[in-house]
């Protein structure tokens, strides 16, 4: 606890790609007990939140429990047999005292090491969930990671270049079979290409500078029409709610990781008052900026 009671704040720690092994693969695979101990080496508290700048894939196999993990505030239980994608940019993290008896696999790996990686950023706001409603313990999936891993142990027994390649495409049939698999969207939208693939790219790299769909269209040379069609294809909301979405998103993590005041933010969104800020929180939300921070932190509003 903090001062006057109040519950300390977590920050949000921002992950970069360091290889386990000293060969520049791309990619780890690894077990929760290998991740615990990385987390140590690295200082890092893998129960707080954490924004990483590479993929996630977890697979849990057993343990004494579910594990329950949180991804931009969303809460997700795990089950044996289940899969959690996690994208660069989500913030995310385990819950405390469940990681320990867990049983799993993490594989991990770089923007661009596969074919269907979409473009560097936060994931969409109007992605799926990112929790996999795949059958359990599915034959072909579990395969396809024994595959994998059994490939990612084997360095040296053929070429560098050759063990990467094998990697990359094994990786990819992984990847592909969850896209099959699951129930609902696929892993990887076709989407991620064309018109929306650089709207979500030109979102992530301006919406803290512009609110108007307009402005993406006339920099992208597209009409404010084709943008709204491709999104409404690749997420179901339009492009301005897709828009809305993301501006949301981070002034969420924003209110809850750091302690700006409600005018920083405000500032850093690209609001030019904190009452704009408010009335697009409020009429997003339900609620005033505060009032979210303090329910989600459990705390008394600072400002």
């Amino acid at each position: 606890m903090g001062k006057n009671g109040q519950a300390e704040r977590a920050e949000i720690t921002d992950v970069s790609y360091r290889p386990l092994l000293s060969a520049p693969l791309g990619m780890d695979v690894l077990d929760f007990a290998e991740l615990r101990d990385r987390g140590r080496r690295r200082g890092i508290d893998l129960t707080a939140p954490q924004r990483p700048a590479f993929h996630h894939l977890i697979h849990v196999h057993g343990g004494s429990g579910p594990l329950r993990h949180t991804v931009d505030f969303s809460d997700h239980t795990l089950h044996p047999g289940s899969w959690l994608r996690i994208r660069p940019g989500q913030v995310h993290q385990y819950s405390p005292d469940e990681l320990a008896p867990a049983r799993g696999t993490i594989v991990i790996w770089q923007p661009g090491f596969t074919a269907t990686d979409p473009e560097p950023g936060a994931a969409p706001p109007g992605d799926p969930s990112p929790l996999l409603p795949c059958p359990p313990h599915d034959g072909a999936l579990e395969l396809a990671l024994r595959h994998l891993t059994h490939e990612y142990a084997d360095l040296g027994a053929i070429p560098l270049d050759a063990h990467i390649e094998a990697l990359r495409h094994l990786l990819g049939v992984l990847l592909l079979r969850l896209t099959h698999a699951r129930t609902g969207r696929p892993l990887e939208s076709a989407s991620a290409e064309g018109a929306f693939g650089r709207y979500h790219a030109a979102v992530e790299r301006d919406f803290g500078h512009t609110h108007r769909v307009a402005d993406y269209a006339s920099a992208l040379g597209y009409s404010v029409r084709t943008l709204t069609r491709a999104t409404l294809a690749a997420t179901g909301s339009t492009a301005k709610q897709y828009l809305d979405a993301r501006i949301l998103l981070e002034a969420k993590r924003l209110l809850v990781h750091t302690d700006a005041t409600s005018a920083d933010i405000a500032g850093r969104l690209g609001f030019s008052n904190p009452g704009d800020f408010a009335k697009f929180f409020r009429k997003r939300d339900g609620r005033a900026p505060q009032a979210f921070r303090t329910a989600a932190r459990g705390t008394r509003p600072t400002d």
